[in-house]
């Protein structure tokens, strides 16, 4: 769990950096061949700025694009908050911040940037669906995405991947611009069209590369989660069922998008009838469900 941690805090630097180098690098390019250096200059303040925003504001947003809401400490919620409390002191740390979402599919997610400035947002069909050993299951395990950090990466992924594709986006519309004096060179036609293919190589490699992202920081860390929550209830037939539940649920999460899919507990688009093919499989942001729950039931025996 210690070494998870430490990775998930080099990666978070990590990732930011990469953020950092990969605007800076559009914004070289574009400032190159407009033959505007503004352009570059423009580009260093928009990655140090987001990369800013994405530390310290992600769990904010992430948050307000899920129309999520602050629960207070009162009926009907305040069992709900009495469960965080029992989970977040057997897990040694802070009460994290109780949101809900207004959506009748079962679901949850957890966010911020640290243990001290987390948040845990459930549906409201979660409450309803679930019964108390459930729903204990399901918030132990957004517990330990706080106490791993995995929250810290996992969120600010969802701002970084977003803003990398917009950039590509904007990247490939501008080639199609006049505007530099290299253009006019000679030779600039060859080098329109070498930064014309290299604009649409980010333009498809892009979003890409955010979901392969999504991936490599999603399944290992939910099979952890999943782990490290049954540790802390004691109980892994909780979980369990809570899984078997959503999953069952052929309820879509109308609020969800594809930046955000990768913090829920469960995958919340719900896969058509014979779409559970291997290479479908390969772009889902959760483990196979059946398998976290093989696993968690495998504890009990």
């Amino acid at each position: 769990m210690y070494k998870e941690i430490d990775s998930n805090k080099r990666n978070t630097i990590f990732l930011l950096f990469f953020f950092f180098i990969f605007v800076g690098g559009l914004g070289y390019l574009l400032s190159w061949y407009f033959d505007n250096q503004l352009i570059f200059f423009v580009a260093i303040i928009v990655a140090i700025i987001q990369s800013w925003v994405s530390y310290y504001y992600s769990d904010s947003i992430t948050l307000a694009i899920s129309g999520a809401k602050e629960i207070p400490r009162k009926e009907p919620f305040l069992e709900l908050h009495r469960l965080a409390e029992n989970i977040a002191i057997t897990a040694g740390l802070p009460k994290p911040r109780l949101y809900i979402i207004d959506d009748s599919a079962p679901n949850a997610f957890a966010t911020g940037r640290d243990p001290k400035h987390a948040a845990i947002a459930v549906t409201s069909g979660l409450l309803t669906k679930l019964n108390k050993t459930e729903l204990e299951g399901v918030i132990a395990h957004e517990m330990s995405h706080v106490g791993n950090y995995d929250i810290r990466l996992m969120t600010i992924v969802v701002t970084l991947v977003g803003i990398v594709a917009l950039l590509s986006d904007w990247f490939l519309r501008w080639t199609w611009f006049g505007g530099g004096r290299k253009r006019d060179s000679e030779g600039g036609g060859q080098i329109q069209g070498i930064i014309f293919i290299i604009a649409i190589a980010l333009a498809i490699l892009s979003p890409i590369i955010a979901t392969f992202m999504q991936l490599a920081l999603s399944r290992k860390r939910e099979y952890l989660a999943d782990a490290t929550g049954a540790l802390l209830t004691r109980y892994p037939e909780g979980l369990a069922a809570a899984l078997e539940k959503i999953s069952k649920d052929k309820e879509p999460l109308e609020v969800a998008n594809k930046a955000t899919a990768h913090l829920y507990v469960e995958n919340p688009f719900k896969d058509e009838e014979g779409s559970r093919s291997w290479f479908a499989g390969l772009f889902n942001t959760h483990p196979p469900v059946e398998e976290r729950i093989k696993r968690l039931r495998a504890m009990i025996q």
